[in-house]
């Protein structure tokens, strides 16, 4: 029997999804690689309808992010291991038309070429369009981001391409440095080994927005094989590649966030192990520590590149285990502090010394709240911000991000903007900011220090001082326009140089932060649900809270229900907050929980809140255990009776 009648009889025998015989055609038709053929024939002759709708049952959507998938499929066909030694990475990446291969990858760069030209053009721009392309550690990133550069010079565009792996945010850096008109990483950032994805930045260095968003997906979409035919030779872009330069140019500015440098001689004797977890911090964040004089220490087996990330289950600095080799370094070492980035060093997770002497590992929300008020605090000590010019500052954070940086912010008398998850939003902030600035000002702004935009933006506009997101996400500036791994590992060392300076730990500033703003508590939980069945039950939860919202909840009733899914709500500003699947729900007692699918992964994630004000002006000890107490049991039992509500909305 024809390969193509075992498609159609599976998918007859109710084996095969009819839209994965349908994207399997389209992939064999759409390619030459012979690998594709091989694979999907050796996963047809072993019956395993699973794997191939997994891989087949929908094509890898070009969202807002760009793309992100399996590059490693559960099963690795003989074809795509290849001549690689068991064990090894593959000779190939996962074949599918929803994974991350070269299918795709060739799909997204022909796309985002085509779009760059057509934005020029119609902008009234002259010159060929410039892409930046940077890579981190991942199986494939570097072939993948070769393969970009070829296709995008093939179709008329000058490209910048990284020299090695760099981190996320230093390839968005690139881009405004370079008066780049987008920017494209190679990564999956925290996600686990097998996947790899193809993050898109714009013109101004953030993630893509409104209505490039459409542009480009409507472009991507419009691209339906890997095959294209080259411009002639005239026509067809440049490519140099990035290295050693750029990186002095971006750690001039990095370490600008220190706003007290002085500390450093009063915290000499505080001891830092950092891990690069495999990935792309490993290029820089230990240089620019060491060059600002931190006493620092590195995980070597953690040093090394390499995408299988070996030492840890997940490469995610949010997970107590990926910092398990960091933390035995430190206790045997006797560091003080031990901090974590992810693959392409967006990410950063901490662990402090507690009181017992043990390690803590701190929340995204707390680490947050340290680097936010320390940074707030100190501007104003420094008399960088004071009471004429504070109504021009603002902090940023995600609508799930803890509202103790809110309640911070506005004690300051500073500005508080909430945005929906997902860094682009604030660095759409940013790109406003620097709009609203006169023209004549805002002409060379990218070529202004630090200290020169903070001043034009505080006498015109709004000034930044800080942002990020509960995902363990942070931005002091805005000369990168997305979160910052590089620069967040300078933020927190200088909060814990300054809790040194003090004879104090940063356990004691976090009790000092809440004794005097009031305890919030956040606790994040998600269910997983992987593949076409995974992606059915996902879709069917989100939908259940939108039509069946509850109205008393874990023995609370529901004060309140937003619904963002529907729009038309706005920001602190008044700006529109465009639609997204996440649903609030308030209880009267205080408590909230917000429901979101990922975006990334396949995953439908749950956000938990709980929070005690002091009775009177500020809490002392006992209050504060007695708070701590009672909010973390109230968010123990509000997600068993979600949990339980889950199983009932999934019947």
């Amino acid at each position: 029997m024809s390969l193509e009648s075992t498609l159609q009889q599976a998918a007859a025998d109710g084996k095969l999804l009819e839209t994965s015989v349908k994207n399997i055609q389209s992939l064999l038709a759409g390619s030459t690689n012979p690998v594709y053929l091989l694979s999907v024939q050796e996963l047809v002759d072993a019956g395993e309808w699973t794997e191939l709708n997994d891989r087949f049952f929908a094509s890898l959507k070009f969202g807002t992010g760009g793309l992100r998938g399996r590059t490693i499929g559960k099963i690795i066909t003989k074809a795509e291991q290849g001549t690689a030694a068991p064990g090894e990475r593959p000779s190939f990446a996962c074949v599918g038309t929803n994974s991350m291969n070269e299918y795709n990858v060739s799909r997204a760069t022909q796309g985002l070429a085509n779009y760059c030209v057509k934005y020029r053009k119609n902008a009234g721009l002259s010159g060929k369009p410039r892409i930046v392309f940077a890579h981190d550690t991942r199986h494939f990133s570097t072939e993948f981001a070769r393969k970009c550069a070829q296709i995008a010079t093939d179709l008329g565009c000058d490209v910048s391409l990284f020299d090695g792996p760099r981190a996320t945010p230093e390839m968005s850096f690139a881009v405004r440095e370079l008066r780049a008109d987008a920017g494209v990483m190679l990564t999956a950032s925290h996600n686990p080994a097998h996947d790899n994805g193809y993050k898109v930045n714009f013109a101004d260095g953030a993630g893509i927005i409104e209505p490039h968003a459409t542009g480009i997906i409507t472009e991507v979409n419009a691209v339906k094989s890997e095959s294209y035919t080259p411009l002639p030779d005239a026509e067809r872009g440049t490519l140099a590649l990035l290295g050693e330069e750029m990186d002095e140019i971006y750690l001039k500015r990095v370490e600008t966030l220190m706003l007290q440098p002085e500390l450093l001689e009063k915290a000499k004797s505080l001891k830092i192990v950092y891990t690069a977890l495999h990935g792309a911090g490993g290029v820089l964040v230990p240089r620019i520590l060491r060059q600002l004089g931190f006493n620092l220490l590195t995980v070597p087996e953690q040093d090394v590149f390499d995408g299988r990330f070996p030492t840890v289950a997940s490469p995610n600095p949010e997970n107590a285990p990926a910092l398990a080799m960091a933390v035995a370094l430190a206790d045997k070492e006797n560091a003080d502090i031990v901090i974590g980035t992810d693959p392409d060093c967006d990410r950063m997770g901490v662990g402090v010394r507690a009181r017992n002497g043990k390690m803590q590992l701190l929340t995204g929300n707390q680490i947050g709240s340290l680097m936010g008020w320390y940074r707030i605090k100190t501007m104003f000590d420094l008399g960088i911000l004071n009471e004429s010019n504070k109504d021009h500052a603002v902090l940023i954070k995600t609508f799930v991000t803890t509202d103790l940086q809110a309640a911070v912010a506005k004690a300051y008398g500073i500005g508080v903007i909430n945005t929906l998850t997902g860094f682009k939003y604030i660095s759409a902030k940013l790109e406003k900011y620097e709009q609203a600035l006169p023209a004549e000002e805002k002409k060379n702004y990218r070529d202004l220090s630090d200290a020169e935009t903070r001043d034009l933006r505080l006498k015109h506009s709004k000034f930044f001082v800080f942002g990020g997101e509960e995902s363990y996400g942070y931005l002091g500036t805005d000369f990168t326009r997305d979160k910052d791994g590089n620069g967040a590992v300078v933020m927190f060392a200088e909060v814990a140089a300054y809790a040194a300076s003090q004879g104090r730990k940063l356990i004691d500033l976090l009790d000092d932060i809440y004794a005097e703003f009031g305890y919030f508590l956040e606790v994040n939980h998600s269910k997983t649900f992987e593949g076409a069945e995974g992606a059915a039950k996902i879709q069917k939860l989100a939908d259940s809270y939108v039509n069946s919202p509850p109205t008393s909840f874990n023995g609370s009733p529901v004060t309140s229900v937003k619904d963002y899914s529907k729009g038309g709500h706005k920001d602190e500003e008044g700006d529109d907050i465009p639609k997204e699947k996440m649903l609030w729900v308030f209880l009267e007692d205080g408590r909230a929980f917000a429901v979101r699918p990922s975006g990334t992964e396949p995953k439908i994630k749950y956000y938990l809140y709980g929070k005690q004000q002091p009775k009177s002006g500020k809490f002392i000890a006992e209050e504060l255990v007695a708070a701590k107490e009672k909010v973390s049991e109230g968010l123990k039992t509000l997600w068993t009776a979600i949990e339980e509500d889950i199983e009932k909305r999934l019947v």
